[in-house]
């Protein structure tokens, strides 16, 4: 199962889905598999309705004059990647009428038609009881650890002071951690840095645009890996 009509918005979905943790089509470095995906897109995708299409899309711009060097089989289309069936989204299923949930009947009592007044004492007390008991279970905040890589633009960019502008970015729900200076070629190296987040608090996005705005150093930015924590 590969990818379809990039034109159509199902086949934009479709690709947004798939690069949401991925920085290239196949494994972490740019081949052909990209450069036949982004030439099935007609233009850049929509950042607003396909942000993470969007973003990988941008990144490959930045690459175009080095598209055919590109390692991989330049004859195939862009129907021959993509996601397996597994990873296709799953459909939300409708969800069953309440009066068929079993842990529903359970919880609220009696399915009687006529309650009489004390059946109904017991569906709010034990109504109080499960609100309480949820209200009292804190979930901790979903975080994950990203990988990201940030490119300059020459040999000759200030590296030092490329990384003291990523790392002046603070945010409720942000930690920088360690990086590395990683040689990409001819001369150049990137920058590949370590932070925490948490995700309802912080946009992947946004925060590589606002990296991408330091433009006397960030050529582009990337997302190498991400994992749950």
């Amino acid at each position: 199962m590969g990818f379809t009509d990039l034109t159509s918005d199902s086949g934009l979905a479709q690709l947004d889905s798939f690069v949401t943790s991925r920085s290239y089509i196949n494994g972490y470095t740019p081949s052909q598999a990209d450069v036949s995906v982004f030439k099935a897109l007609k233009s850049a995708p929509d950042a607003t309705k396909y942000p993470h299409a969007a973003r990988w899309y941008k990144h490959l711009v930045s690459y175009e004059s080095e598209h055919a060097s590109f390692a991989g089989d330049a004859s195939k289309d862009h129907t021959a990647y993509g996601p397996s069936e597994s990873e296709l989204p799953v459909q939300t299923k409708k969800e069953e009428p309440a009066a068929e949930d079993d842990d529903d009947v359970d919880l609220f009592g009696s399915d009687d038609e006529e309650e009489d007044a004390e059946a109904a004492k017991i569906r709010e007390q034990r109504l109080a009881e499960y609100a309480a008991k949820k209200a009292g279970k804190t979930k901790p905040a979903a975080k994950s650890i990203v990988t990201m890589d940030v490119k300059p633009w020459d040999d000759e960019t200030d590296m030092k002071a490329l990384e003291e502008s990523v790392r002046s970015i603070e945010k409720d729900g942000l930690v920088w951690g360690a990086s590395k200076l990683v040689a990409v070629g001819f001369g150049i190296k990137k920058l590949q840095i370590n932070l925490v987040v948490e995700d309802d608090k912080i946009s992947l996005d946004e925060l590589q645009e606002q990296i991408d705005g330091f433009e006397d150093y960030v050529q582009s930015s990337d997302i190498a890996a991400m994992q749950k924590l």
